[in-house]
């Protein structure tokens, strides 16, 4: 039996899911990662994944996203479980979803019906600015563990890492990069996709996001309010198992800058504080401070403020989500005898995840999968 040899282009979430399944599901396959930034690099606005919340909470419009992102929450349950090896890259928690306009009426299931324990709120549970709500159980991926689990489970499975900036696909075709001739080449390169000859995608745009780091390893919960009626803006406060707290958020549209800013930062730490004072308020300090002999004689507690919250801050950061009008693309492509000495080599798209690479990732891998063993 012939040995296929697939190439996967890109090393994000996405890229390491492919590739994982690949293995999974055909043993027989040997594969290569190409990409030019990898897991445990310095953060860039170049790889994306690293600056992901990430949390669990579909954003799915439709029945086909909805069937990713469902089967890879319960994928990622399974790997959350005490036991597993990648147990630590999770963390299980209540997670609260406030909405700024009406949703989840009784009797009408959204798109998180399937998560474990999930309620729809009563008006009388709402906050200010809330017209609806949610909660339910679900997890939080630690980037920085998780995406150097996913590396090292692809290379003791056999994987290989090539570490390289493409410019098109027929380079992996001339033996300089790629040692062996491919008998597939799966295409995962984000951003990369707008530019990289044999793609150039012109529906890819990015969708640029800003965060701040923040360490209050006492928040063990999930809170966001989405506001949809406001362009680009919604809060989110993400926990992570190792005590680190994702605050965000923006969605700016075809916006590269690569820095964060500082209008947008204040921005952030003022709604996440606003949406969730135990930021502050859950800290010994500010227990001890306001429970002491000096707090005995009663009042008012102290007023929270952004200020109180600088202390705990770790980074700023931003990323740039690489979206595509129409979704994600799952197509089968062929690089011509013209590109190629080798005859046709058939070219799995798999690209456009914008903002939900990670709570769709295992299901799109798999769809992606599927598409190449038919061409195999």
């Amino acid at each position: 039996m012939t040995t296929p040899i697939i190439v996967v282009v890109g090393a994000g979430v996405v890229g390491l899911s492919t590739a994982i399944e690949i293995q999974e599901r055909i043993p027989s396959a040997k594969v290569y990662i190409v990409a030019e930034v990898l897991p445990g690099d310095p953060k860039s606005i170049k790889y994306t994944s690293l600056w992901a919340g990430a949390h669990h909470v579909s954003l799915a419009e439709n029945e086909g996203q909805l069937r990713l992102d469902s089967k890879t929450f319960r994928r990622m349950w399974e790997m959350s479980e005490g036991g597993h090896p990648a147990e630590h890259c999770f963390l299980r928690l209540q997670q609260t979803e406030y909405y700024s306009d009406k949703r989840n009426n009784e009797g009408n299931t959204d798109r998180l019906h399937f998560m474990p324990d999930y309620r729809v709120f009563k008006d009388s549970e709402l906050i200010e600015g809330s017209l609806s709500g949610v909660e339910f159980t679900t997890l939080t991926i630690d980037t920085p563990v998780y995406l150097p689990y996913l590396l090292s489970r692809f290379e003791s499975a056999g994987g290989t890492i090539i570490r390289a900036s493409i410019s098109a696909l027929s380079s992996l075709l001339t033996g300089t990069l790629v040692p062996e001739k491919p008998s597939a080449i799966i295409s995962c390169p984000g951003l990369g996709a707008a530019t990289i000859k044999g793609i150039e995608d012109p529906d890819v745009y990015p969708i640029r996001g800003q965060t701040v780091l923040v360490r209050t390893p006492w928040v063990r919960f999930g809170r966001t309010l989405s506001e949809p009626g406001v362009d680009g803006i919604w809060t989110y406060i993400i926990p992570r198992r190792s005590g680190d707290v994702i605050l965000g958020g923006v969605k700016q549209v075809n916006d590269f800058r690569p820095e964060p800013l500082k209008e947008i930062t204040e921005d952030i730490l003022r709604r996440c504080l606003k949406l969730c004072p135990e930021l502050v308020t859950g800290s010994p300090e500010f227990k001890s401070s306001t429970s002491g002999p000096e707090a005995e004689g009663g009042g008012t507690p102290r007023k929270v403020t952004v200020d109180d919250l600088r202390p705990f801050i770790i980074e700023e950061g931003c990323g740039l989500r690489p979206a595509r009008k129409g979704g994600i693309r799952f197509e089968v492509d062929w690089l011509s005898a013209a590109e190629s000495t080798n005859g046709k080599i058939p070219v799995i798209h798999h690209y456009g995840h914008g903002g939900f690479g990670y709570q769709s990732s295992w299901g799109s891998a798999e769809k992606a999968v599927d598409l190449l063993q038919t061409v195999l």
